[in-house]
């Protein structure tokens, strides 16, 4: 591994990787996307003087409770069926602003398990999701420094942070940071409600060699644009012996090609 590299190991119980084409129903991708994984890493440290650049994704045997049927841990993912309820709008300021002025006119935003013909459900959805169900994984990413590198500050720094913005000095931040169990918010599995935890990788990690499978179309990520362009990047998804490559700027662990993006410039090039 690159010594610009660093790695974090995550696991919960619950996992979803919202599959895009699906607007209704929530299904997860059977495997973590790069995005999930960048989020993961902001999570526990974010800085405007870098970004994350995921290299590679790991999936690791999870730990299971006891009496956890050995025929379903034996496979490379689970999948489990909830229900959830879900909101379909939310509050708009010109309803708050009015509530301000004329306190009489404030109706209560309630969504709980009543039906939806009454207040309590008029705002609620119940909708199926499939998620994953015990999930472990070894996630490796590098700094990159942005423009705002080595720039005046707009606010003092912390002990921390204090001196040049360099790739090795922000590595040594993330480590100390993952050692620590510090984070800016808890880290999360694809949706906020499914927090996971975070550690460095241990020595007994068990990579699921095991699996190999072409996963098709996934979600890189978004671009988030100041004018609301959001554009989604899409790659071909390949789990080789256990390990997802989406590196678009080097070859990856089994000497795989860089990944190409798709959606992101004319050329289809890479993050």
């Amino acid at each position: 591994m690159s010594p610009s590299t660093t790695s974090v190991k995550v696991w919960g119980d619950f996992a979803l990787f919202t599959r895009p084409e699906l607007k209704v129903e929530r299904l997860s991708y059977p495997f973590m996307t790069p995005s999930a994984a960048r989020g993961i890493f902001d999570a526990i440290m974010f800085k405007p003087q870098m970004r994350w650049h995921v290299r590679r994704i790991t999936a690791l045997r999870p730990r299971f409770p006891e009496g956890f049927p050995e025929e379903a841990a034996r496979l490379p993912y689970r999948l489990i069926a909830v229900r959830r309820n879900e909101i379909n709008d939310k509050i708009s300021s010109l309803s708050v602003g009015k509530w301000m002025k004329e306190a009489a006119s404030f109706e209560p935003y309630l969504v709980d398990s009543a039906g939806r013909e009454s207040i309590q459900g008029a705002h609620r959805a119940q909708r199926n999701t499939l998620a994953l169900h015990h999930v472990a994984y070894r996630i490796d990413a590098t700094p990159i420094l942005t423009e705002r590198a080595n720039q005046p500050r707009a606010g003092p720094e912390d002990q921390e942070d204090a001196g040049r913005d360099t790739v090795a000095k922000y590595l040594a931040m993330f480590n100390r940071r993952v050692e620590r169990g510090q984070c800016f918010h808890r880290p999360y599995l694809g949706c906020r409600e499914f927090a996971c935890y975070f550690a460095p990788p241990a020595a007994d990690d068990m990579p699921l060699e095991d699996w190999n499978e072409q996963l098709g179309l996934m979600l890189y990520d978004i671009r988030f644009g100041g004018d609301g362009d959001h554009r989604p990047g899409f790659f071909q998804a390949a789990i080789v012996r256990g390990v997802l490559h989406c590196d678009s700027e080097a070859k990856g662990p089994n000497n795989e090609n860089p990944i190409t993006v798709f959606g992101w410039d004319e050329e289809g090039g890479g993050a």
